[in-house]
């Protein structure tokens, strides 16, 4: 299993650049947004940002990430913002094993629940399936709520 690094390097926003792209699931706008969060985090510092990220690495170079935060005006809960793994690392466990390393964290920041939404589109039922497998449950679905036949699945994982 890769070795596990927390925090944001400048570099990373190549990397996260590069991650996102090689999924083939996200566009050019949201590949935008997640080197975004990396920018937020570099120039706030995570804490102030509220992006925090854990980097799966192998030899030095990240082939996954994930990026979790506090939701603001709540006690304990925390969203995922994004898990990636390159593509050619698919299938082997990093993303599980990424999805445990935020939990806990979240744990240790001393929260209880865990937020994460992805599309509805049938492209994202392996997504979909991910989540449930790491004891994720469905909490709701908004229909139509990225685009007209696109909604918006939101799971929830209880740490407690």
């Amino acid at each position: 299993m890769p070795m596990l690094r927390s925090g944001a390097k400048p570099e990373d926003r190549l990397a996260v650049r590069r991650l996102v792209a090689s999924t083939g699931f996200f566009s050019a706008s949201e590949e935008e947004i997640a080197v975004e969060l990396v920018d937020d985090a570099l120039a706030k510092g995570e804490v102030a940002s509220g992006y925090r990220f854990i980097f799966a690495e192998d030899a030095g170079q990240p082939v996954g990430y994930v990026c979790f935060g506090p939701i603001a005006g709540t006690e304990a809960s925390h969203d995922l913002y994004w898990i990636v793994v390159d593509n050619t690392r698919r299938g082997r466990g990093v993303g599980r094993f990424l999805e445990q390393a935020c939990a806990e964290a979240v744990r240790g920041l001393g929260g209880r629940r865990i937020y994460v939404d992805t599309s509805s589109r049938d492209q994202y039922a392996p997504t979909r399936a991910f989540y449930l497998a790491c004891g994720y449950r469905e909490a709701a679905r908004l229909d139509d709520f990225y685009a007209a036949g696109d909604g918006k699945v939101i799971f929830v994982k209880s740490l407690d």
